[in-house]
């Protein structure tokens, strides 16, 4: 009697793991009805400023010996290799649960550095390519891009260095242009930026960030003239503001967006100080001078790839900040405070843009 009423136990609840089965499985066709399949492709492209990114030894050609392990950075195969990682941390963090599909980088000192970056790291089980290029700035520090050949196929990439009005080369770093179609269904067109910096005071070095606007404009209308209607994507550290005369009247970067047209440019970032302090701080002052610009045509989202205001961002993850004392708030978490080493990330925060494609 005992085995019969377990069995008869037994069978029952086999019957019900089939109930619960067979319901889990009609939720799941609610579900898939609810929200259809055909959602657009996402694909992340970031670009960041990973400061004095520079390998140990000693180059003669350019002005990098305080990072040596005999500079006056004591910069030494350990802290190299802890920069590597903390630089991949971000990497893999910056777009959520997918890394990014693209990866625009700036001040890496030559291609060795970038090959550690994908060989050393967690970075090393994505299989991401480089496209590099030293270029003639006096500490060597260059712009490069790193992508996934599953979803980005390159078509063409070429450097424009920055020349004065003679024509003389300017020993400063070049501006990157790559093409490629994403995931073999639409073209962009992308350009990477790190304009000549503030360092020589405001005033001094505006001149120079108006000519590599001016370098980048022909180039876009070099574009829109060769093209029908390019997706253009501009990333960069541009250490000038949204609102600055390089961007605002040489480059011609509108922050009307709400009013678009095809062949126009549009600063996406010029909306951030509503929403975010910026990407880099000096003293007490935050400033946006890591920005994203698309052109028109990226925002209509009729077809191919596009992308929206809100797609484009910063990068804030709570482990890039510290604690400022002096000024007040937080700042970037720096790989060195002056001559101090703290073994952080950088002084400038990435920045994301998000492209979608159109089923």
């Amino acid at each position: 009697m005992t085995a019969r009423i377990w069995a008869l136990l037994k069978e029952l609840k086999r019957r019900k793991k089939i109930k619960y089965f067979l319901l889990t499985l009609y939720c799941l066709c609610i579900y898939t009805g609810l929200y259809p399949q055909d959602l657009p492709e996402v694909y992340n492209i970031i670009f960041y400023n990973v400061e004095n990114l520079f390998d140990v030894h000693d180059d003669p050609e350019i002005s990098d010996d305080e990072f040596t392990p005999d500079g006056s950075r004591r910069w030494t195969v350990r802290r190299f290799n802890r920069k590597l990682t903390n630089l991949s941390k971000v990497i893999l963090n910056s777009s959520g649960w997918e890394p990014p599909q693209m990866i625009a980088l700036c001040e890496t000192e030559n291609r060795y550095v970038l090959d550690k970056l994908l060989s050393f790291t967690a970075l090393r089980n994505l299989d991401y390519n480089i496209i590099h290029k030293d270029s003639p700035d006096d500490r060597g520090i260059d712009v490069a891009f790193l992508y996934n050949p599953g979803i980005f196929d390159p078509l063409e990439f070429r450097y424009f260095p920055l020349t004065d009005e003679e024509g003389e080369l300017i020993a400063t770093r070049e501006i990157m242009y790559v093409s490629g179609i994403i995931d073999r269904s639409d073209t962009i067109h992308i350009f990477i930026n790190h304009w000549p910096s503030r360092y020589s005071g405001l005033l001094k070095s505006r001149g120079l960030r108006m000519l590599a606007a001016k370098k980048l404009r022909s180039q876009i209308e070099r574009l829109f003239t060769k093209n029908l209607n390019p997706k253009i994507v501009i990333m960069g550290d541009f250490n000038d503001q949204p609102d600055d005369i390089s961007i605002i009247e040489c480059l011609k970067a509108s922050s009307d967006i709400g009013n678009y047209r095809a062949n126009r440019i549009y600063n996406l970032s010029a909306g951030w100080p509503d929403n975010y302090q910026g990407t880099t701080k000096y003293r007490s002052q935050w400033y946006i001078f890591d920005q994203i610009m698309v052109s028109g045509n990226l925002l209509e989202g009729q077809s191919g790839l596009f992308t929206e205001r809100e797609s484009a961002r910063i990068v804030d993850l709570p482990f890039l900040f510290e604690q400022d004392d002096r000024y007040g708030g937080v700042k970037p978490l720096r790989t060195y405070y002056g001559y101090t080493y703290q073994g952080g990330f950088s002084d400038h925060l990435p920045v994301i843009l998000q492209l979608k494609s159109v089923p």
